[in-house]
């Protein structure tokens, strides 16, 4: 009986996701605000104001920073990040992928890798020759999207994979 309840939950979260969208960040302020506070639970350095004010840099860009969000319907689900540098102590690689946050509720729904996939495409569309990231605990995600693992390190206290993929156009 529970077995049978969870698949028709997972069905219904299925279609609530059909028209999964990934844009670019628009000029919004309640999804400039939302993020912000996402990102700053995620990642606590630095404040609320500054993410804000970080991601309103990011509007309308098309390029290298950028940030994209998925959307379903009306309802912001989550972001990803184009970045020139993410990782202090691996300066010589560029560009990365940073601040790929799902909403709690969101996950495992397919919009992280929509993200994902749409930051490569972007990567791709701007001729970069690779595309890093850095992880601590999902490794085995970005493996399965086509990710390699180049490196671990201790970071900030943390053993990070350091991982890389190749865009192609």
């Amino acid at each position: 009986m529970v077995r049978l309840l969870r698949r028709k939950s997972r069905r219904k979260k299925a279609e609530e996701l059909k028209d999964l969208r990934v844009e670019y960040l628009p000029d919004n302020e309640a999804i400039i605000s939302t993020l912000a506070k996402w990102h700053n639970g995620m990642w606590p350095h630095g404040s609320v104001e500054y993410r804000k004010m970080h991601l309103r840099s990011q509007v309308g860009s098309r390029g290298i920073p950028t940030t994209f969000v998925a959307i379903s319907g009306e309802t912001l689900l989550g972001s990803a990040s184009l970045v020139p540098q993410d990782l202090k102590v691996r300066q010589e690689l560029s560009p990365w992928m940073a601040t790929v946050f799902v909403g709690l509720k969101y996950r495992k729904q397919g919009a992280g890798s929509a993200m994902v996939k749409r930051v490569v495409k972007e990567a791709a569309r701007l001729k970069t020759e690779a595309l890093y990231l850095f992880t601590p605990d999902k490794e085995k995600f970005y493996l399965s999207l086509g990710w390699s693992l180049i490196e671990r390190i201790n970071y900030r206290n943390e053993e990070q994979s350091i991982m890389k993929i190749n865009p192609k156009s």
